[in-house]
Parts: C-alpha cells; sequence; structure tokens
C-alpha cells in the first residue's frame, strides 16, 4: 500500500476497506476471531466486509452467524450461489439489508444486491454484488446489472466496491474492465483460490480476480480433501465437510480516495493461524 505523509493524509481522506474471502466453516470464524482485530490495525482498516455464504458448516448462512460476525466489526456481508442453503436465510435476507444476494437474481427474489455504508462522518461506500453465469446458475446478464446498480449508487456516494462472485477468471476480468473508471474496487469471489494480480486499472478501479478462502489450510477449498479426492476417483456422490485444523485468512485491503473514489493501493492478506 502507498505511504502516505500525515499532511497528506490530512489534506485528502483516504478510506481502507479489508475485503475477507469466503469464510469457510468454523475453521474459518475462528481465523477471523484470532486475526480481525490485529490486522486491522495493521492495515490502519476503516471498513470490514466479507463473503459468508460458507459460514454454516461450508454451506449457506444463519442468522446467528451472521450477526456474529456482526459482533466483530463487520458493516456488510456478501453471498453467492449458497445464499438460499439454510431456510431460514429466505426470510431473514429481507429483514436485514446489510445481508447481501446478487443482484442478478430475478426481481422478486427475497432481498438485494447492493448496500450502501455509513461512516461515522457520515461518507457513504457502496457495496454490489453479482454472480457470473459461466459455470454457474442460469440468472440475469451481470453486466447489465451491475451497470444499473452502479449508476443507482453513484447518486450517492462515488465509492462503490463490486463483489463478482464467479467461476472463470475471464468472466471476472472481463468485469474489472467494463466497470474500469466507474467504480472504486472489483474484487472476485468464489473460487477460493487467492489470485497473485492484484492492480490499478487504467481508469482508477483497483482489481484482484479472487480474494481466496479463509478457512481450513489443508483441504480442497474448505472441504476434507479425502472426500474430494474419492469423489474425482468414484464419480460416486459424497457428502463433503468442512476439514479442520490450521486455517487461513484470505483478503485483500483497498485503499481509496473517498471524495472522487478513485483507488490509490490494493495488498492481498494471507495470514495462517
Amino acid at each position: 500500500m502507498p505511504n502516505r505523509e500525515d499532511g497528506q493524509r490530512e489534506a485528502i481522506e483516504f478510506v481502507v476497506v479489508l475485503f475477507i474471502g469466503d469464510i469457510v466453516g468454523e475453521p474459518g470464524r475462528r481465523s477471523i476471531t484470532q486475526n480481525i482485530h490485529r490486522v486491522s490495525e495493521q492495515y490502519h482498516v476503516d471498513i470490514v466486509v466479507g463473503n459468508a455464504e460458507n459460514v454454516a458448516g461450508g454451506f449457506g448462512l444463519t442468522a446467528d452467524l451472521a450477526n456474529d460476525l456482526f459482533d466483530l466489526g463487520f458493516s456488510a456481508l456478501t453471498t453467492g450461489n449458497h445464499v438460499w442453503d439454510k431456510k431460514e436465510m429466505v426470510e431473514y435476507i429481507r429483514k436485514d439489508p446489510r445481508i447481501l444476494r446478487p443482484a442478478n437474481y430475478p426481481d422478486g427474489t427475497p432481498g438485494q444486491g447492493s448496500f450502501v455504508i455509513e461512516r461515522p462522518n457520515g461518507r457513504k461506500i457502496g457495496l454490489i454484488q453479482v454472480m457470473g453465469r459461466a459455470f454457474m446458475p442460469a440468472l440475469d446478464c451481470p453486466f447489465r446489472v451491475v451497470k444499473r446498480e452502479v449508476e443507482k449508487l453513484q447518486s450517492e456516494t462515488p465509492c462503490i466496491i463490486v463483489d463478482m462472485h464467479a467461476e472463470t477468471t475471464a468472466e471476472k476480468m472481463a468485469m474489472g474492465y467494463f466497470l474500469d473508471g466507474q467504480v472504486t474496487a472489483v474484487v472476485g469471489t468464489h473460487t477460493h483460490v487467492q489470485t497473485a494480480d492484484e492492480q490499478i486499472l487504467p481508469k482508477g478501479t483497483a482489481y484482484l480476480t479472487d480474494i481466496g478462502m479463509t478457512g481450513p489450510v489443508n483441504s480442497v477449498i474448505g472441504m476434507k480433501k479425502e472426500l474430494v479426492i474419492d469423489k474425482f476417483l468414484t464419480q460416486m456422490p459424497r457428502r463433503f465437510e468442512v476439514a479442520s485444523g490450521p486455517a487461513v485468512l484470505g483478503a485483500t485491503v483497498i485503499e481509496f480516495d473517498s471524495a472522487t473514489g478513485k483507488a490509490t493501493g490494493i495488498q492481498r492478506v494471507r495470514e495462517i493461524a
């Protein structure tokens, strides 16, 4: 991240967002509990958000676990294709706008795909989630939908972060360039594998193809590796379970100018506890 002189920080208000990647089960929650305050202090974080679609046993989210994350300091949570895995979320997501589901679900789907976080000083940060369509459920076009959501939020703030929940790197990269200069950052979730391509695109948008996973290290994207390997070997149905052991915190830190919404820095975070 750029080093700022005190005078420069006074002249321009830089905001730092910590975006935590797909949180998987108890190991992911444990990693956050152990690391979030230290990492927030280290990077001078102002806002914490994260992807929570795998929090409840690797599949879905519950109201109690969502509230636990909010108590730890999260301002908003994104989800993805596992958002409906726990039945209670169908009603709960209507009540709490801080929990997003992809905006490109059809009209009439419970919940919403964007949210505005208001800081104590009155400054606002928009958060949008859309889901890709390559090797994913068939939803509305994420590119057309995100354009609509961006235009809606731009009436309130120039600072907008987009979570592109998608399988393929190409679709995520296309979204980054599609929104370059229109939003503060485009970051990817879903694959649970952190990529090494953090950058600021030519028109000022921070980009990272995938933030990575917050969950068990010795696993296959968070699941017990022997179950996943057996599934590949036999092609027989297997009920996957979250692995145990040491956990990793996968995240990214995004810094931007609160007046313009332009990104000034982006950095990967990978902490093993």
